[in-house]
């Protein structure tokens, strides 16, 4: 009976190491980069980070009474009679042999090493030994042969953890904070026009960097500061509508809501005028009961409280344009605001927001409810490998002054894990205003596209994109005051490809080509080919 007893215990090994595991999840804490040389070695951190790793998002262990208590344990089971001798307190004179996760999982079918094996039997042991006094001199003999078997393990396990409470201590000592985390990303892009505008324009080598600090100071919230530098100048010689731009939608020009300037990529920022580094975001985000509130005071935009639901909506390891995602996520003024996210089960998520880009300025026509705004609201279903969104936005700017009533439809479908199928439908309510009570038109607009993205094709990590789509264009104009009654604009076709090749977890490297026909809408303009080299690393 006790050598059942001794192999079946062996089976909590997993369990018993997680809860070693968790106590360095307090190690990731980014330290200071001007410390660098007070810190650990390369091979200590790389030991640090792998515990901390195995421990992160799993919670405390917690012991368990019965194994109907996890999830993923069935009676079937080839193990379910060991486990449920294990977790039988009483059959075992009152032993804690076996402990669960608090997602009521066991994981049992994950990888044991000799070292977790050793973990989990020393564990049991302690107990046992604990309460000697119970158990027959046979069992007794068999316990200590089993200590002396794997005494090598144990006191190896022992040294590292040894060795990895001095790591622990010395990351305290020159952490750079106790709170923050520091991440960064840098863009190097290679990029040239080939028709269209080639005449216009020369190969360029442009770059965007990136420090972002994210806080956290009660664990369930982030305080995001970035800093951002970036040396973007678009190509010359593409009408506006061609492409879309970076945060486009609020620059509203010309008299026309739908109208897009003409910036290429997604990842362009252009800090040259002047030559500074700027904060680019600052937005705090926090856990209200069941829902969760946004605060931005400084570059938030729809996308950053409600998903977009594309794969592809990422600078660095997305599409190359900003056509990567539904454009209505860009629509009206945006970057200080408040918003606030609630699931409603598994499936649905409901969220809201109202964001301004000037509720800083105490002016005349800015600050919060005087100037431009942008009010919105989505319902997001994610049912199995679906995700889709129903998005409707509001959206008032000044200058011109003009109010867009916009209704979105975005979804994503995984299709036999690796296929990625998705695209978008938006329709555009315009009024453009000439006085506080001349309405100047009318409008109606388009946009929608569809995408297909085929992750790990031939190198894992790797994605293949692509979109077909028409940016946002009038359907429908109506001028009210010259009487000139409807008209409409041309549409414009966005065609893009790209692949994404991962050199390593840090580095990318995505060539593609965008071809637009019919830039700014406009059948008489010539189509535009711009081919890429977008080299991303993040750390």
């Amino acid at each position: 009976m006790l050598s059942k007893f001794l192999w079946k215990s062996l089976l909590g090994a997993p369990a018993v190491l997680g809860a070693l595991t968790l106590s360095s999840a307090a190690l990731a804490q980014s330290v200071d980069v001007e410390a660098e040389a007070s810190v650990p070695s390369v091979a200590t951190l790389d030991q640090v980070m792998e515990y901390s790793n195995e421990g992160s998002g799993m919670g405390n262990l917690s012991q368990v009474t019965s194994v109907t208590q996890f999830s993923d344990v069935s009676p079937t089971d080839w193990a379910y009679e060991a486990l449920s001798f294990l977790a039988n307190s009483e059959e075992l004179g009152g032993l804690d042999c076996l402990e669960g996760y608090p997602d009521q999982t066991y994981r049992g079918n994950r990888p044991l090493t000799r070292y977790e094996f050793a973990a989990g039997l020393a564990a049991c042991l302690d107990a046992i030994a604990a309460r000697g006094g119970a158990l027959d001199p046979g069992a007794l003999e068999r316990i200590e042969a089993l200590q002396r078997e794997f005494a090598a393990e144990l006191a190896t396990l022992r040294g590292r953890v040894d060795a990895l409470e001095a790591a622990v201590g010395e990351l305290e000592a020159n952490q750079f904070s106790t709170t923050t985390r520091l991440r960064g990303a840098a863009i190097i892009s290679l990029s040239d026009v080939f028709d269209g505008a080639d005449e216009d324009n020369n190969a360029v080598l442009q770059s965007r960097y990136r420090l972002n600090f994210d806080s956290s100071f009660f664990g369930s919230d982030r305080l995001r500061a970035r800093l951002q530098y970036g040396n973007f100048i678009d190509f010359g010689g593409i009408p506006e509508g061609g492409l879309l731009s970076n945060r486009a939608g609020s620059d509203i020009a010309d008299a026309d809501p739908l109208s897009e300037t003409a910036g290429a990529f997604s990842f362009s920022t252009n800090t040259l005028d002047p030559n500074r580094v700027n904060l680019s975001r600052l937005e705090y985000r926090f856990p209200v009961g069941p829902a969760t509130a946004y605060i931005g005071g400084v570059g938030m935009g729809i996308s950053d409280v409600v998903s977009s639901v594309s794969s592809f909506d990422s600078s660095e390891n997305g599409s190359l344009s900003y056509f990567g995602y539904n454009p209505i996520y860009d629509l009206g003024p945006q970057g200080v605001g408040a918003g606030l996210t609630f699931d409603a089960g598994d499936l649905f998520q409901v969220g809201l927001g109202y964001l301004t880009d000037r509720g800083f300025d105490p002016t005349d026509k800015n600050g919060l409810t005087d100037g431009g705004y942008t009010a919105f609201g989505q319902l997001t279903f994610s049912p199995g490998n679906l995700t889709a969104a129903l998005t409707y936005v509001n959206a008032f700017d000044n200058e011109p002054a003009n109010v867009v009533n916009a209704y979105g439809l975005s979804a994503e479908f995984r299709l036999a894990e690796r296929f990625l199928v998705g695209g978008w439908v938006s329709y555009f309510d315009t009024r453009i205003f000439d006085g506080p009570n001349d309405i100047l038109g009318n409008g109606e607009g388009w946009t929608y596209a569809g995408t297909l993205g085929i992750e790990d094709l031939g190198i894992e990590g790797s994605l293949l994109g692509f979109i077909v789509g028409v940016p946002p264009y009038n359907a429908r104009y109506t001028f009210a005051q010259n009487a000139l009654g409807a008209s409409g604009s041309d549409t414009s076709l966005h065609i893009e490809g790209f692949y994404r090749i991962p050199l390593n977890n840090n580095v990318s490297v995505t060539p593609g080509i965008i071809f637009v026909e019919d830039p700014g809408n406009d059948n008489g303009n010539e189509s535009v080919v711009i081919g890429a080299l977008r080299t991303s690393f993040t750390f």
